[in-house]
């Protein structure tokens, strides 16, 4: 029996997925496995008896990954899943940007006492004029699950899509339009695009992504559109850019005081992926990747170990070591299984940075002794028996 611990509600859709094997607790110190949106685990003291942490979403900034992984805690997260939502509300951004809607709607809530509120309205709409989408340059900045999405959707809506993302995938790029021009340098986009909408993970190395440097060499008047994370964008270059008539305006699913209210600003409260289809699917997909690994050991979607797939264990036991990805560990963990008299009919083993992940199958059942002793060599986080 597994126990799991919802930290967040968690869609029943994604929830029925459990089979009789799995328990709900409250108690998250007994908790085997977590399931988890919006709440924050960096305070949080890990239980021993954790095994794996399913983010229903993208984002995995509530997560002390490191803390995990060295824990032997695999995280996983739910690329794709909401993505749907996501471009949809993308894609309303740029309208709202291109036409003033909400103006115009403000504009009649203020004149609802109007009796003559049609005719005025035939007079005032001037001042909500705006533009169509359709031929207009649009850049799409990382073309995932997400952009992928607005790229295609864009095309389709009739404008011109340019596409940046040096590590595109091969099943991104099958799920491509061919409509989309694949530009090798982000300066092809700040200078052709009337609209650029920006969709990679906030990294170190991608934070401030649109800062003074690179609204300079945009269009005047362009529109900018950040649905993946507020630290993409440099806000007080932003509000310089609208406030010199370089940037039109700045539609942006993440709030904060800085550019509440500012002129320019179109400010969503974090609404991309707040559909119910999008927690649905996230639920659905958090629960799969939760259950294949408690019940085989394989990783898909986890973001601090590597992708790791050994179907349904058919011999008499699995066991899964966490450790450093430094040299002559396989050579330890199978000397262990030869001094025990336990043979290895299969294994694998991939690292991703300084973390790896062994899986063995062996013909006999794995006792606790042969984890103990795993455990025991220098560099390994943690092992456990997946099946035995």
């Amino acid at each position: 029996m597994f126990k799991v611990n919802c930290l967040n509600p968690i869609a029943d859709v994604g929830l029925k997925n459990f089979t009789q094997q799995y328990e709900i607790t409250a108690d998250v110190k007994e908790a085997e496995g977590i399931l988890v949106r919006s709440a924050s685990m960096h305070e949080m003291e890990i239980p021993d008896g954790l095994l794996a942490v399913a983010r229903a979403g993208a984002g995995v900034n509530n997560i002390p990954l490191e803390k995990c992984a060295e824990k032997g805690v695999v995280v996983f997260n739910t690329p794709g899943a909401n993505a749907n939502g996501v471009k949809e509300l993308v894609l309303a951004g740029m309208l709202l940007a291109a036409r003033d809607v909400v103006g115009g709607i403000e504009w009649v809530k203020a004149s609802k006492d109007n009796a003559d509120i049609a005719k005025a309205a035939e007079k005032e709409k001037k001042n909500f004029a705006g533009t169509e989408i359709m031929g207009k340059k649009l850049g799409v900045i990382g073309l995932g699950a997400v952009g992928g999405k607005v790229a295609n959707a864009a095309v389709a809506l009739g404008m011109e899509v340019y596409g940046y993302d040096p590590y595109l995938s091969l099943n991104a790029a099958w799920n491509l339009s061919r409509a989309v021009v694949h530009v090798t340098n982000e300066d092809d986009i700040y200078a052709q695009c009337d609209y650029i909408s920006i969709h990679v993970p906030l990294l170190d190395s991608t934070k401030d992504t649109i800062n003074a440097e690179a609204i300079a060499k945009m269009k005047d008047g362009v529109t900018i559109l950040n649905y993946s994370r507020d630290k993409l964008v440099n806000e007080q270059d932003i509000l310089e850019g609208i406030q010199s008539g370089k940037v039109a305006h700045y539609v942006t699913d993440f709030p904060t005081p800085g550019i509440a209210g500012q002129k320019g600003c179109i400010v969503i409260p974090h609404l991309g992926a707040s559909t119910e289809e999008s927690e649905d699917n996230c639920a659905v997909m958090a629960v799969q990747e939760l259950m294949d690994y408690l019940e085989n050991g394989n990783i898909r979607n986890s973001v601090n170990y590597p992708a790791c797939d050994m179907g349904v264990c058919t011999k008499a036991g699995r066991v899964a070591i966490f450790h450093k990805n430094i040299a002559n560990m396989i050579t330890k963990f199978t000397a262990e299984f030869g001094d025990k008299g336990i043979n290895i009919s299969d294994m694998t083993n991939k690292s991703r940075g300084e973390v790896a992940y062994t899986m063995l199958d062996v013909e006999e059942a794995p006792t606790v002794e042969i984890i103990e002793a795993l455990e025991k060599i220098p560099g390994v986080f943690r092992a456990r028996i997946v099946k035995g």
